[in-house]
């Protein structure tokens, strides 16, 4: 069902996201910059929703954005010009014989108590995430298909839906006059909203229904399910079995009687995590009796209501942009957020993936950024949803300054890559050191023991348990992880230093063997490219390597006597 941002109902009384203590501390001339820059990204989502029907931001980021600009409103009234109208530039041509009316939004279990409380004859349905149609019958046979428009008029949709063979051309039954209001959606057959998420389901039917020249195969694809029917009997059992006997039998099979805010959580998770043949967004919660079609607006009403999932994406703040560069020199931008709730889980900041993403997008603090979750564990960043109005500089590292044989001491600029050595050297590809995570590295380099990538070797546990945050039980057992690196391989060793990958090119014999060879000479070997092979030769005769090697051979480290 489509977006309706005019109210949300939270139960008690919705405080805006910036009450005064957490207003910005922007000067009056800043205030009004940034109100303007969001009012214009508001309108080009609101023209692209309802007028070109293409759905360019999620609902969900939508009522994230609207709602940040209620904050900055309450916070700088004088700055802050009418909120601009979302519906503005989406009336058609087709007058609505019934008004569409949209929904309100409850947010939790509690307000969904609330609403019921003041209620009776409740019933439940899924939130069908598609394109909302109006369609008209006369005598059974179809006379118009309207799009959402503006609640009041849409687009004449007629000749489009007539290809689609979801909306019947002529029902089994039926004189008079007859109009539905329901959902065109992309069928999916076994969806399971809850790790799949809303595919894009809704663009693809939006999509489908822009197109001039449109497949057959694609039209074929658009589903229909029918959630009123304004002028229909007075009581839902009639209506769901008039709904039935048309041969719109999803919806009478998907609308369910409720007695208790439980029971609409329950239906909220079910469907949530078992398969339907279409995207979701939430529940709808409908009184069966309602007013007369006549009295309908184009405003959220008081018999339904609408209870969504949890956000699948965030709106988060950027607070600062962090610049890590890995043991092979690359630099990921990391951006650091003002904390966000997404899924239940609270995100503090998301990788931007590679300095030229970071680049193309330009993301500096005071912008906004879409997020959400990568494989359901993973926070990603989607996109920037709307950058603020100053642009302050940031110090970026070179990217010519690091490669894979910088930063083997923890000089200055090198400290994030030196760091990168050390939990490569430590981890699962490198010695496998039990119990040795990246904070016993920081604690050994801020105690001032770790000056070069071997230093620790010459570490006991009397010397470690004399640093700070380190107790003598913390201490053994970082000693016998030390201990155990003694026993590693010799090409263990070589992974763990950072030596580049090889192919098959085999690695038997010892240091001397290795570094005898030259760029030709690896590249006479299996899988050694050009590009492998200077980097291994290069490896092999580096300064800072070369004093590894001998670090490792007073150490008596087997094959680099």
């Amino acid at each position: 069902m489509n977006r309706w941002i005019a109210l949300v109902l939270c139960g008690l009384p919705c405080l805006p996201l910036h009450a005064a203590p957490d207003c910005p501390d922007w000067t009056a001339a800043r205030a009004a910059e940034e109100l303007q820059a969001l009012d214009r990204r508001l309108a080009e989502w609101d023209d692209a929703y309802y007028r070109q029907g293409v759905s360019t931001v999620d609902d969900a980021l939508y009522d994230q954005a609207r709602t940040r600009r209620d904050g900055w409103s309450a916070c700088f009234p004088e700055q802050a010009s009418p909120a601009p109208a979302p519906l503005r530039t989406a009336a058609g041509e087709r007058r609505h014989p019934v008004a569409q009316t949209g929904l309100a939004k409850l947010k939790d279990i509690a307000a969904v108590h609330q609403w019921m409380a003041r209620r009776d004859d409740l019933w439940i349905q899924p939130k069908v995430d598609g394109v909302a149609v109006t369609l008209v019958y006369r005598d059974g046979k179809l006379e118009t298909a309207i799009s959402r428009g503006d609640g009041t008029s849409g687009q004449d949709w007629t000749a489009k839906a007539g290809h689609i063979p979801a909306i019947p051309a002529q029902l089994a039954e039926g004189s008079g006059e007859l109009i539905l209001q329901g959902e065109l959606y992309w069928r999916l057959p076994e969806h399971v909203q809850a790790r799949a998420g809303g595919a894009n389901a809704r663009a693809q039917v939006a999509g489908a229904l822009a197109r001039q020249d449109q497949p057959a195969a694609s039209l074929a694809n658009i589903g229909l399910f029918v959630w009123d029917w304004p002028n229909g009997p007075e009581r839902m059992q009639e209506r769901l079995a008039g709904l039935e006997r048309l041969g719109f039998a999803d919806s009478a099979h998907l609308t369910l009687p409720l007695r208790t805010a439980q029971e609409a959580a329950q239906w909220r998770e079910r469907w949530y995590r078992e398969p339907l043949p279409f995207a979701r967004d939430g529940v709808v919660i409908r009184q069966g009796q309602r007013p007369p079609a006549e009295r309908w607006r184009a405003e959220p009403p008081a018999w339904a209501v609408a209870w969504k999932y949890p956000a699948a994406r965030a709106l988060a703040e950027v607070r600062s942009v962090a610049f890590q560069i890995g043991r092979s020199g690359r630099i990921t931008p990391v951006v650091n957020l003002f904390p966000v709730d997404l899924d239940g889980r609270r995100v503090r900041r998301v990788s931007a993936g590679s300095l030229s993403r970071w680049q193309t997008l330009d993301i500096r603090p005071g912008d906004y950024i879409e997020v959400s979750f990568a494989g359901q564990t993973i926070p990603h960043l989607d996109g920037v949803a709307w950058h603020a109005r100053e642009r302050p500089a940031l110090d970026m590292p070179d990217p010519a300054a690091y490669d894979f044989l910088t930063c083997w001491r923890p000089t200055p600029g090198c400290a994030s890559q030196f760091q990168a050595r050390l939990e490569w050297l430590g981890g699962a590809k490198g010695l496998r050191l039990e119990g040795l995570g990246p904070g016993t590295w920081v604690a050994l380099r801020e105690a001032g023991k770790l000056d070069g990538l071997l230093d620790w070797l010459a570490l006991d546990a009397q010397a470690l348990a004399r640093l700070p945050g380190f107790a003598e039980r913390r201490a053994a057992r970082v000693e016998r992880a030390f201990a155990s690196a003694r026993e590693r391989p010799f090409g263990q060793w070589l992974r763990a230093l950072g030596m580049p990958p090889a192919g098959a090119a085999p690695l038997a014999g010892d240091w001397r063997t290795l570094a005898a060879r030259d760029e030709s000479a690896w590249r006479q070997l299996d899988g050694v490219g050009a590009t492998r092979a200077r980097r291994l030769a290069a490896f092999f005769r580096h300064p800072e390597v070369l004093a590894l090697r001998e670090r490792l051979r007073q150490a008596g480290i087997e094959g680099f006597q």
